[in-house]
């Protein structure tokens, strides 16, 4: 699930040969491990299993499926995002897919049988509104090319939307607890005759008089019938002319009760009325159970009131809380692992850490760095097994291999997956793992395939496993006590997980820095290296404008070696990346002269066919990021640039205030940086701009949200070289 086509090879099928009635152990003959399946109807007994195991483990490997990666074309991971574009694009893949799929396997070191013994469950997950509170269901995009590579390999949909587990995140349970408390509040309130609605209540209809008559008739009759019998079965019938819902006589916590079954919602409410008039000492309540139920209720004294409503008030407070933690669901698995500050294991794991903060912690913050801080606060050790292959100590092994999942388990665990019959692969020192079923439920457990949740987590704690042993890792000295987190042969890789499956660059969790990878051996670069300050965005030219023409026109005016680069964004967008930073502002400049002149000259002009139209729009790279930052997504990115409200030509204002302003900020960053010839930009919270009132920050921002550097921009450059 970590790449966009979704796709990871697997040559051959786990081979697992029964060893005891309580476990399963792995031999090279030709089975399946077993994996324990988990819906809501096996859910609680499930999650205490589960705190057993993850109490016990040393590390804890994790997996997701999800309902797609990308919203649209132009979200795709490049080797050209910046680290914080890679962000705002993985943060939207969270916040707009569903995770339909959670793999949990808890690995333990046993000594005495010198192997790590797992334990894989596959958690089905769908967010279903459980709670009875006001407020839209959750909605999540469904990507077809992922849905049909589930299905290919045979995802139980059914499984997942019947019997999936909801969940709610910490910030839904807090809204839930404040509405739910809120509502019954309410409730209490209206037991106690205190809402307005019922006091004011204009008993002008005929039914409505005649109502009220016959039910104060009715409770005065039963009240006074309760001194003359204590038979508590017994039944009260009005049997005066006209329909009248039967009125049930039972306890309610000791007091004798009438359960109000059939009433309207206006009749409820003339009921309330009526016993606030007319009776002392009967009370009118609304209590939940199996079903909402509306009661009245005889008390003796006041003192019996006030404690009849205060047992009351506890009842709906806990029941409220219990619908809570019920719908609380499978987050309580996400506490559990934060709880613990067990190591937890991934594969090219960020979109699945995004996808935990975002369902099951809250929404997810705007910036890399509040997200690296916050994740880091709840989960302490990640350790992502992509990173580990590039270890020194690794390389050897994998050579030009493959760093996907199941080419990693293949390589590194061939006594366990059995891919290969040459011998130095099967002489080579492999961890033994085994997984351990309960039989007393084996309904529950389902034979692992590749692509589901479990299988990959239990992979990925394989890797993990073979990784640690040639790390130098001795397992066989691992003491009980001891925390494998904090093993000094990990640290280097603690906490430092890839942006993107394209990326070799890291993000530090710890720290929330950035980490470029020196020798990025993965992917073969299609482009010389990435120079953001001399990018320049271009969109909404004609979809028949070839991009090798594009590249013509522009270097005729800018020369033969002027762009370094062209960046296929889609049909009608591309990225231009110029040998020099000060073309970027030329080539907007000079755009920006082109559209305003449309002379002759302009029309013969070389960049006049790429302006043809008049909807070619241009701008630096940081207002690709503002495009990114939307949560909105079109097919079409020159369709997403419009929607945001990327303006075709500069703000207008006056000339010399303009320069003025701009002049002023490149002097600030040209003290800060006396080195760089950089286009200048205006970034809210940058040291340009430090210590500048608000009103020049407003200005900054209009200026970048201009798109295009000014002429006069241009000319004081050459003068201040």
């Amino acid at each position: 699930m970590k790449k966009p086509c979704m796709i990871r090879a697997f040559s051959k099928t786990l081979t697992l040969a029964r060893s005891s009635p309580s476990h399963r152990h792995f031999s090279s003959s030709h089975a399946s491990i077993s994996i324990k399946r988990v819906t809501k109807s096996n859910f609680e007994s499930a999650l205490e299993d589960l705190r057993r195991h993850v109490r016990a483990a040393d590390f804890v490997s994790v997996d997701l499926e999800m309902t797609g990666i990308t919203s649209a074309p132009w979200r795709e991971s490049l080797e050209l995002d910046r680290s914080d574009v890679r962000y705002l694009k993985v943060k939207d893949s969270a916040e707009k897919f569903a995770v339909v799929q959670f793999g949990v396997c808890p690995f333990r070191w046993d000594g005495s049988k010198e192997s790590f013994v797992a334990h894989p469950h596959n958690f089905y997950i769908f967010p279903r509104k459980e709670l009875p509170v006001d407020g839209p269901s959750n909605e999540f995009l469904c990507q077809t090319t992922s849905i049909d590579f589930l299905a290919k390999y045979q995802f139980d949909f059914n499984a997942c939307i019947h019997e999936g587990i909801s969940y709610l995140s910490r910030v839904q349970e807090a809204e839930a607890l404040h509405t739910l408390g809120s509502a019954y509040g309410d409730e209490l309130i209206n037991s106690q005759y205190q809402s307005e609605d019922v006091r004011e209540i204009p008993i002008v209809s005929t039914f409505d008089v005649l109502f009220t008559e016959r039910m104060k008739n009715t409770f005065r009759q039963w009240r006074d019938g309760l001194s003359r019998t204590s038979n508590e079965g017994y039944q009260f019938e009005d049997n005066s002319n006209g329909p009248m819902p039967r009125l049930l006589t039972f306890f309610f916590k000791m007091r004798p009760a009438l359960k109000l079954n059939g009433f309207t919602s206006h009749q409820l409410r003339l009921i309330q009325l009526v016993v606030k008039k007319h009776f002392k000492d009967l009370v009118y309540v609304r209590v939940d159970g199996e079903s909402l139920s509306k009661l009245v209720v005889y008390t003796d004294s006041d003192e019996d009131k006030a404690l009849l409503m205060k047992e009351v008030k506890e009842d709906l407070s806990k029941e409220m809380k219990g619908k809570v933690k019920a719908a609380v669901g499978f987050r309580h698995v996400i506490d559990l692992l934060a709880s613990e500050q067990k190591l937890v294991v991934g594969h090219n794991c960020f979109l699945d850490i995004a996808h935990i903060y975002s369902k099951f912690l809250g929404p997810l913050p705007p910036s890399i760095e509040e997200f690296a801080a916050s994740i880091h606060k709840n989960l302490p050790f990640v350790v992502d097994t992509k990173n580990l292959l590039k270890d020194n100590i690794v390389q050897h092994l994998m050579k030009n291999n493959s760093t996907s999942l199941s080419s990693a388990f293949a390589l590194l665990c061939p006594q366990i997956a059995y891919t290969s019959k040459r011998s130095d692969v099967l002489s080579r020192s492999c961890m033994k793992v085994e997984v351990q079923v309960d039989e007393t439920s084996p309904s529950n457990w389902n034979s692992g395939a590749k692509h589901e949740a479990g299988y990959d987590a239990f992979m990925t704690g394989c890797v993990f496993a073979q990784m640690c042993n040639h790390l130098g890792i001795d397992f066989k000295l691992h003491a009980p006590s001891m925390q494998l987190a904090q093993h000094e042969k990990l640290q280097k890789h603690m906490n430092l997980l890839y942006l993107g499956w394209n990326s070799g660059t890291l993000i530090d969790l710890s720290t929330g820095t950035e980490i470029l990878e020196t020798g990025f051996r993965n992917q073969k670069r299609r482009y010389p290296k990435v120079v953001f300050e001399n990018i320049v965005l271009i969109w909404g030219f004609s979809s028949n404008f070839k991009l090798r023409e594009l590249k013509e026109c522009i270097c005729k005016v800018f020369g033969a070696n002027s762009v370094t680069a062209i960046y296929y964004l889609d049909k009608t967008a591309v990225f231009i990346q110029f040998c020099k930073s000060e073309f970027v502002s030329d080539f907007l400049n000079l755009k920006e002269s082109l559209e305003r002149r449309n002379d002759p000259i302009s029309v013969l002009h070389p960049l006049a066919k790429l302006l043809e139209g008049g909807t070619t729009r241009a701008a630096i790279y940081d207002t690709y990021k503002q495009i990114c930052s939307s949560s909105m997504s079109k097919v079409s990115f020159a369709d997403q640039a419009e929607a945001v409200g990327i303006k075709l030509r500069t703000t207008e204002m006056d000339s010399r205030e303009l320069e003025s302003a701009k002049l002023n900020v490149r002097r600030e960053n040209r003290l800060e940086n006396p080195n760089s010839d950089s286009v200048v930009k205006c970034t809210p919270g940058s040291k340009a701009n430090a210590g500048k009132d608000e009103n020049r920050l407003l200005f900054c921002e209009d200026i970048l949200d201009s798109l295009y550097v000014n002429q006069s921009l241009s000319r004081k450059r050459t003068r201040t070289k």
